[in-house]
């Protein structure tokens, strides 16, 4: 996963505050700088070494109709990778769908691709319209291609040849201009060989392969990514947080990251909320464990909810006090109110929020 600005993550619209700091011998220290019109790829943070290159190839590639197959390990980017294509390409006015295709049974995902018709299949009570509809003239992302059933892939590669289908149920040939951005994290050489992964369809999608490096191999990126992260949910959680010790920043550095950018980013959401008196102070990264798959992609706000309601859970529902939920946040007690009540967390029917 690669991180974006929060304007751009806001239909992408406007000028960027883009987050950057001064990483001395010392300390790291937070601070914002404007830059006047950005281009969407002036949004991704973490641009050193070989990101470089690869927002090169998106950017040359953006502007044409040629299918594109992005691969990398899960939590490297991949949507913001088809997200920047779209926005720089001659369709960004038009719609940019999205649909994982490891998220659902075959028959299912073949009707969210392709629509049905009222009575094609039992609970078919209305017709609807399929992903290829609402994405003519646009992008369609098929995120985790390397799960399609193999009973499905010829008819995706009828729509990449013939750019046309039909929908489940109906008789009529429906023609769409659609541009394919496929993403997997599997190999799908190897599938192909081992008799997984159709051989046409793969070399249909790999016109122009995009490799997304792991945050492993982009320790460069680090400093810049963290100090985004803090500045993002530091924001969020009405704290302020000025300083990450070098001892921290050497640490975070030293660990290999298996869950790439995603597992940093809960790292450092962990570390905002146990932060205080300006200064980041995370978990320590050998007891730290990376939040659940599914969650892996949730909004901030969803991370901010997750977080309250295990401090919560850990102080037993006591929310004042110096070993209530609130100390462990480091949040004022009315802020945590305020937040429980946003949120829409209350205490269960057996605890009282002193």
């Amino acid at each position: 996963m690669i991180s974006i600005s929060s304007t751009q993550a806001n239909e992408y619209k406007g000028n960027a505050m883009i987050s950057t700091a001064i990483y001395t011998p010392d300390e790291s220290v937070v601070r914002k700088r404007e830059r006047p019109e950005p281009s969407f790829l002036d949004s991704i943070v973490g641009r050193r070494g070989g990101l470089r290159a690869i927002l090169a190839q998106v950017e040359a590639v953006a502007p044409t109709n040629a299918t594109i197959l992005i691969a990398g390990e899960t939590g490297t980017g991949k949507e913001l990778i088809a997200r920047a294509i779209h926005e720089l390409s001659p369709r960004r006015n038009r719609n940019l769908v999205k649909i994982n295709c490891a998220a659902m049974p075959a028959g299912l995902l073949e009707s969210e691709l392709f629509g049905h018709e009222r009575g094609a299949f039992t609970g078919a009570i209305n017709s609807r319209v399929g992903r290829f509809a609402l994405a003519d003239r646009g992008t369609l992302f098929l995120d985790e291609i390397g799960d399609m059933p193999l009973e499905l892939q010829p008819k995706i590669l009828r729509v990449l040849q013939e750019r046309e289908f039909e929908a489940v149920g109906s008789t009529r040939t429906t023609k769409v201009d659609v541009r394919i951005v496929a993403a997997t994290n599997r190999d799908l050489r190897q599938m192909v060989e081992d008799g997984e992964f159709r051989e046409d369809l793969y070399y249909r999608l790999n016109i122009f392969p995009i490799s997304l490096p792991p945050l492993r191999e982009r320790k460069r990126d680090i400093p810049e990514l963290v100090r985004y992260f803090v500045e993002q949910f530091a924001t969020s959680m009405d704290k302020i947080i000025e300083t990450i010790p070098q001892e921290t920043m050497s640490s975070i550095l030293a660990h290999s990251w298996p869950g790439n950018i995603r597992e940093l980013q809960n790292y450092v959401a962990r570390g905002v909320i146990l932060s205080n008196d300006g200064f980041f102070e995370p978990p320590d990264l050998e007891k730290f464990e990376p939040a659940p798959a599914e969650i892996s992609n949730s909004t901030l706000e969803d991370k901010v909810r997750q977080e309250i309601l295990a401090a919560c859970q850990r102080a037993n529902w006591k929310l004042g006090g110096p070993r209530g939920a609130a100390a462990r946040l480091g949040l004022k007690r009315t802020t945590l109110f305020y937040k429980m009540k946003r949120l829409g967390i209350a205490p269960p029917s057996d605890h009282s929020k002193d």
